[in-house]
């Protein structure tokens, strides 16, 4: 019903030509998961987020975490019995055959492409207030894109192209530039917290859930913890690109582990921390829809050289998170084009840095495109919608595997897999549904163009299918 499914043994017989070169160990893959977990979400989202849920944007940001831990587990166990590139879209053509794995390789397309598009987005506005804090000024039509009155919001669009230079370089030589800004960006928020949270005035967190916990239409807008939740858990997930390196992981029974595990313990604690200075510090209704809230809350403390400082950080740090996620995306495409569901012309190794250099390419430039022209929290909210529906195809890969073949040595056995796999799909269903109706319309559109392409060119050109045609 869902077309041929792939088997594990045959994943680890492919053409050198086709093959990612293994060069990551364990701390560039923390790296990459913090790298790409600790960025927009928490130096940006936490103002979008506190106008939808007012102080309690705390506990929607508890609420994310808790959901994308469980499907943190899932993909620990996924990744390391499964040590392929594509991450969910290869587990789920394993576990549920190719039908199921198009739609979630479409949804990764989604999300990898939007994620980097929104960190673009958020770094672009701490660059505006940075340069405008120092008494710089740009015209405002180069600033932002056509839904806020200007042309193209230029800066967003020169880091993502920039970005794309880095990974076209090499996977390993950007990996150790990620290592050195998570760096910088984990000592800028230590710093935000040890000055905002002396400044903690619980009256701040009064009335602590002005909108109510579920998701409800206020306004004209949804309101409410858990619609604050669908709009933050953007701020954690990132720890699924770390399984889209599987392939590159010198020891993946070791480094995935610690790599996906480690990175989604460390940003956790990371995040509440900051959620709760943040919050604590100053009144929601300042922070809401603030492009710069940790930079705001700052200023407000009358700390100016600190808000500087933490901006500035942001700029420099920020790309890390593009830099991740662009890497996971164009390895999700890598992979569908190895398999025949894209043109297999864009699977090429360049034999110089052992990366896949045309389709880097054609990512960063669409990635680029979409930056320049749309809104940050439009675009955060369609990239959650395809990583929800992602996470959820993790788990139920996990049940599925666990029940058609106990027999497989696991390298990280997720424990009590059935309840962390339903409870991954029933957390990312509740958060999906919580988004906007107009987001969920655009993601259903996404995916029938998805299935029209599938139908009109993959199906015809998987190569699973021709090999199970010639056998």
């Amino acid at each position: 019903m869902f077309g041929p499914r792939k088997s594990i043994e045959k994943l680890a017989q492919r053409d050198s030509r086709h093959s990612l070169s293994k060069t990551l160990s364990w701390p560039h893959l923390i790296a990459l998961g913090v790298g790409a977990i600790v960025g927009t979400g928490i130096y940006t989202l936490t103002g979008v987020g506190a106008e939808r849920a007012g102080p309690a944007v705390i506990l929607a940001f508890a609420i994310a975490g808790a959901v994308c831990a469980c499907a943190a587990l899932a993909y620990a166990e996924m990744a390391t019995l499964i040590p392929a590139a594509g991450s969910a879209y290869t587990f789920s053509y394993v576990a549920m055959g190719e039908g199921i794995a198009w739609i979630v390789g479409w949804s990764l397309i989604l999300e990898y492409s939007l994620a980097c598009s929104t960190v673009a987005v958020g770094w672009s506005g701490y660059l505006v207030g940075w340069m405008q804090s120092a008494g710089l000024d740009l015209p405002q039509a180069l600033l932002v894109g056509p839904h806020g009155g200007g042309i193209i919001n230029l800066p967003a669009v020169l880091v993502a192209l920039g970005v794309m230079g880095m990974l076209i370089a090499g996977t390993r030589e950007s990996a150790t530039l990620n290592i050195v800004l998570v760096i910088i960006k984990l000592a800028a928020l230590s710093v935000f917290v040890i000055i905002a949270l002396p400044a903690f005035q619980a009256d701040n967190l009064q009335p602590f859930m002005p909108y109510g916990f579920g998701s409800t239409e206020v306004d004209g807008q949804k309101r409410g913890v858990m619609a604050a939740a669908a709009i933050v858990f953007f701020a954690f997930y990132g720890f699924d690109a770390v399984a889209t390196s599987a392939e590159e992981a010198k020891n993946p029974k070791r480094d995935l582990t610690i790599g996906i595990i480690g990175s989604m313990a460390a940003c956790t604690v990371i995040y509440m921390a900051v959620a709760i200075a943040a919050i604590g510090a100053t009144p929601f209704q300042l922070l809401a829809n603030s492009p710069e809230p940790l930079a705001l809350v700052l200023r407000s403390l009358d700390q100016p050289l600190a808000a500087y400082l933490v901006a500035l950080a942001a700029i420099v740090a920020l790309p890390s998170v593009i830099l991740v996620m662009m890497y996971g995306q164009s390895r999700v495409f890598f992979v569908m084009a190895r398999d025949g569901l894209l043109p297999r012309s864009l699977a090429t190794i360049s034999p110089r840095t052992g990366a896949p250099t045309r389709i880097t390419l054609m990512t960063g430039v669409s990635i680029a495109v979409i930056a320049g022209i749309f809104r940050l929290d439009e675009i955060a909210e369609l990239a959650n919608a395809g990583t929800l529906v992602a996470f959820m195809a993790v788990g139920a890969c996990l049940m599925i595997l666990r029940r058609r073949s106990p027999e497989i040595p696991r390298l990280f056995r997720c424990p009590q897999p059935y309840l962390v796999g339903i409870m991954t799909i029933l957390g990312c269903a509740y958060l999906l549904f919580s988004l906007p109706d107009s987001t969920l319309v655009r993601f259903a559109a996404w995916n029938g163009i998805g299935l029209l392409a599938y139908f009109l060119y993959g199906r015809g050109r998987s190569v699973e299918r021709q090999d199970a045609a010639a056998a």
